[in-house]
């Protein structure tokens, strides 16, 4: 099938598709089957989408007044495989054909069906290896007879080849035939025939196996021919102790399993298999003898222990020795599941006894929580066992332990013991837990002992501080500061609290919120309330980048006007006299002098815009660690820019040794979610955080309600003829290169590939560094530029422009120059006060063009008079983006922002921002590394990401 693969679809076409008609036609294998989409002759007129599919024509019935007729129409196929995403969104739309909703609900119950992993081998009758549901419990049945008896004719409107008079496909057999296409394909992933080792049953392309007909035909016999059975187990004898009762099962009290045979068809139809022998087995048909014995076959695979029942005259009970029972309880009774045979315990015996890791600590807290977590100290780790909700006392702990049956009793009932809890009460004791790696334990809810992850309780004022963390933002006694000279937004009182308590107790955090929501003055509300408690009292030291000195000094006098500022930057800075207030540095001056900010005694240490030390090698991350503080908090809208290393960074820095050693967090969390996507791992890890690190962003509910609509918009240009024959010839020459290269020097060659092109993509002056180029009529973003500059101003607008070269920004910023356009530019070389009073400029009007260098500019400047942002070249980063969008888009904002990213059509641009739609949606689980990831691409894939693709 061509065309597209129906992800990825316009909403338009999404909606054209879901009001269309659909029929499913089969295929062999099934995975080849596809779904046609016809116009419905009834209801409104529906024109066809033309961007996706294979056009063609199909042959339909219909029946009017006149009778019933064939007709051919236009139609539109797509591949099971493509449709089944397009057919899952018609079902929830209110104007889909019924037809398409029907096969949406058919599409739903296949993924389910695959998803609880009812999945069978089989031969096709192609002889290709093909996948199918199953085996169907008595409930799937009916649901799949169900939704046939509700199929629309519109669903199955292609006659049967050959019938006369005309006949339709009957409906249960169609999606019975449809649930085994999505069944067939859903395995076929690009990495399973690795995996299995084999193409048999995990690769697309059809194998042939005919000599697997019987294997597979014996494997599914009895799943749908009509009976399932289970296992009910008894204890045959065990009420006759009453209240009696000895505290393990006696000797002669043993475990029977007794087969239970289920018709399909009609589920209230059970009976035991001796029943069935014994003829009393009424309503089952002729064949329910041999399908028992073929599924007890099939059981016995899984279970060995079973293979006695087929040695039996008739199969239908079993003597359990407790060997085998503690088999059952432990892996057998999921393996039995997966062939469709579930297991029936005893009523009278309750199997609700749990075991959970226990971290054990003292009634008090210690007086210097700071020192007790990074320092030594090791808590007592036990394994705590409950019945229920109830945990057990050591006594109970002792009788578990001395258990030699299968059952016990407990609290007057009867109870299932699994080995491994014996295991665990006998050997109580676990080796003890770091302080910070119980901390971790208790907010993820769950360790890793012996390869097995457990759940963890904590007791003592390791409870109370878990609790205490579970509600920072709680609506607590921490009130805004009579201080303050401004009224703090409930969100922004809300971070208050959150960061007056966790610092209160001597712990770090990471306000995370999103550019423009206020995460200073929350800071400066933050100190002033420390200075009220003579405990929490002090200095406060703020890290920041050069170019936000003066917007922190400005902050803090209008906001703290009572509160000391002095910048701790430049010639002549001094911490003579330093008792209180704050004090002002940049993180280069902080690594200069990291020895003489060490010596001074902080209430807090603040770093703002903490991306700044996310590499943890860095000497400036080395360095702002050795400065101490009883309070550390990082400021930050991108606690994760491009991999979870950086989260490491920043909250090792606020809350040392959380998240243990970098090597031993890459391989316990960072590899996991970002390699394999592992979601309960990112769970776990979310969980742990969480109480350390506060994200809010704009668009969250109750956040930022002032704020005015966002719209952003990608603006595709062609390449102008110079740009295209120049683009050409680079990735010609370079390809070449890369093809006979390899190691350091392939990566440095590829990365200087994707370099050039993009620099010619901005102009050709920039990639051929013309010192005098006449710069109009060779590059369409350039035009573009213009025409978007001449509509802003000529509604009295101004604009943002940002790119990451210095030198585009200075070809821009002449180009403006003679056209009589008003700029200016500001990049990393423009001097603190210089930048300063260019915000100024700008914010009250007298420049309505600000070129800005993305990486100098793209955080910590407040410019809100900009209703248009423009991104002329692209980062490769959403997050880096976002940030410097949200230099316009703030609190502060009152007008619409426009953003128009200039996007090269055709080239290595273009395929870029189609990844960087996907990455920004999962930027805060899982990101990848840039153009460092693409310098691994094989040569085949890099030439097809930087091929020109022309417009057609």
């Amino acid at each position: 099938m061509g065309g597209n693969t129906g992800r990825g679809l316009s909403a338009d076409t999404l909606r054209r598709l879901a009001r269309c008609a659909v029929v499913f036609e089969p295929g062999d294998p099934p995975r080849t089957g596809g779904l046609a989409f016809y116009r419905p002759d009834s209801g409104p007129h529906v024109e066809l989408p033309e961007d996706v599919g294979d056009p063609g024509e199909l042959t339909v019935v219909s029946a009017d007044a006149a009778g019933v007729r064939q007709t051919r129409v236009p139609a539109l196929r797509l591949p099971v495989g493509a449709a089944v995403p397009v057919l899952t969104r018609a079902r929830q739309q209110p104007d889909a054909h019924p037809a398409a909703a029907f096969w949406g609900a058919a599409a739903l119950m296949a993924l389910q069906l695959v998803a609880r992993g009812r999945l069978l081998p089989g031969v096709s009758p192609g002889d290709f290896d093909a996948w199918r549901v199953g085996p169907l419990d008595a409930a799937d049945v009916e649901r799949l007879r169900r939704l046939a008896e509700a199929m629309p004719a519109t669903a199955r409107a292609v006659p049967v080849p050959g019938r006369t008079p005309l006949e339709l496909p009957n409906a249960e057999a169609a999606v019975r035939a449809f649930l085994d296409a999505v069944a067939d394909g859903m395995p076929r992933t690009p990495a399973a025939e690795h995996a299995a080792g084999s193409p048999l049953f995990a690769a697309a392309a059809p194998q042939r196996v005919p000599r697997l007909r019987g294997w597979a035909g014996e494997l599914a016999a009895g799943v749908d021919a009509g009976v399932r059975v289970s296992l009910r187990l008894e204890l045959p004898g065990l009420t006759r102790f009453g209240a009696a009762a000895p505290d393990t099962l006696p000797d002669e009290v043993a475990f029977h399993a007794v087969v239970q045979v289920h018709d399909l068809a009609d589920p209230t139809l059970v009976v035991d298999a001796g029943q069935l022998w014994a003829g009393t087995g009424h309503g089952f048909a002729a064949s329910a003898r041999i399908d028992t014995m073929v599924a007890v076959r099939r059981a016995a695979r899984v279970w060995p222990v079973l293979e006695r029942l087929l040695a039996q005259a008739v199969p239908d009970e079993l003597a359990l020795s407790d060997e085998d029972v503690h088999e059952l309880f432990g892996t057998a009774a999921a393996r039995l599941a997966s062939v469709g045979v579930d297991v029936h315990w005893p009523r009278e015996l309750a199997r609700d006894l749990t075991a959970r890791a226990e971290v054990a600590a003292a009634e008090a807290a210690p007086s210097d929580l700071p020192a007790f977590f990074g320092g030594t100290t090791l808590l007592r780790f036990n394994w705590q066992v409950a019945l229920g909700d109830d945990v057990l006392t050591e006594a109970e702990l002792d009788q578990l332990a001395e258990a030699h049956r299968p059952a016990v009793r407990l609290r007057d009932q009867w109870v299932l013991v699994d080995p491994e809890l014996v295991r665990r009460a006998r050997e109580r004791e676990l080796k003890p837990l770091a302080a910070i790696d119980a901390l971790g334990a208790v907010l993820t809810g769950s360790a890793e002992i012996d390869g097995e992850r457990v759940p963890v309780a904590s007791t003592g004022w390791l409870a109370e501080l878990r609790e205490r963390l579970d509600r920072l933002d709680g609506d607590d006694l921490v009130a805004q500061p009579a201080a303050l000279a401004a009224t703090l937004r409930d969100y922004q009182l809300r971070g208050l609290r959150w960061l007056a308590q966790l610092t209160a107790v001597g712990l770090g955090g990471c306000l995370a919120d999103d550019m423009g929501l206020g995460k200073t003055i929350t800071l400066i509300a933050l100190h002033l309330h420390r200075q009220e408690h003579p405990d929490t009292a002090g200095p406060t030291l703020v890290v920041c980048p050069a170019s936000l000195l003066g917007n922190w000094e400005r902050e803090i006098q209008r906001f703290a006007p009572g509160a000391a500022v002095r910048r701790f930057h430049g010639p002549g800075r001094s911490l003579d006299g330093l008792t209180d207030g704050f004090v002002l540095t940049t993180y280069g001056t902080m690594r200069l002098d990291a020895e003489r900010l060490a010596g001074a005694s902080w209430g807090m240490v603040v770093a703002d815009e903490a991306q700044h030390v996310k590499n943890p090698l860095s000497g400036t991350a080395r360095a702002l660690r050795t400065i101490p503080a009883p309070a550390r908090v990082a400021l930050t809208g991108t606690p994760v820019e491009n991999s979870l290393a950086e989260l490491w960074s920043i909250v090792d820095w606020t809350t040392p040794g959380l998240l243990g050693p970098l090597s031993a967090f890459r391989a316990r969390w960072a590899r996991p979610i970002e390699a394999d996507k592992d979601q309960a791992t990112a769970a776990r890890l979310a969980r742990l955080v969480r109480p350390f690190l506060l994200r809010r962003r704009k668009s969250d509910p109750g956040i930022a309600p002032e704020l005015p609509p966002k719209t952003e918009t990608d603006r595709p240009v062609a390449l102008s003829r110079e740009q295209a024959g120049l683009y050409e010839a680079v990735v010609r020459e370079i390809m070449a290169q890369i093809s006979a290269s390899d190691g350091m020097r392939r990566r440095g060659l590829v990365v200087k590939l994707l370099t050039g092109l993009k620099q010619i993509c901005n102009h050709p002056a920039q990639y051929l560094k013309e010192s005098a180029p006449q710069l109009s009529g060779r590059s369409g973003k350039l035009e573009l530029l213009d025409e978007l500059l001449d509509t802003i101003l000529a509604e009295d607008g101004a604009v943002l422009v940002f790119t990451q070269y210095v030198a585009m920004a200075r070809l821009i910023e002449r180009h403006l120059d003679e056209r009589g356009v008003p700029s200016q530019l500001l990049h990393g070389g423009t001097p603190v006060a210089r930048r300063e009073e260019m915000v100024r400029r700008f914010q009250d009007g007298e420049v309505p063009v600000f070129l800005l260098s993305l990486k100098a500019a793209g955080t910590g400047l407040n410019l809100t008079r900009a209703e248009h942002v423009v991104h002329y070249d692209r980062w490769w980063n959403p997050a880096v983006e976002d940030q410097a969008t949200d230099r316009a888009y703030r609190i502060g904002q009152t007008r619409p922002v426009q953003v128009h990213r200039l996007v090269t059509e055709g080239t290595v641009e273009d395929r870029i921002a189609t990844m960087l739609a996907a990455k920004r949606e999962l930027a805060d689980a899982v990101l990848t590394s840039g153009e460092a990831a693409l310098t691994e691409l094989s040569d085949a894939e890099l030439a097809d990401l930087v091929a020109l693709r022309r417009a057609r």
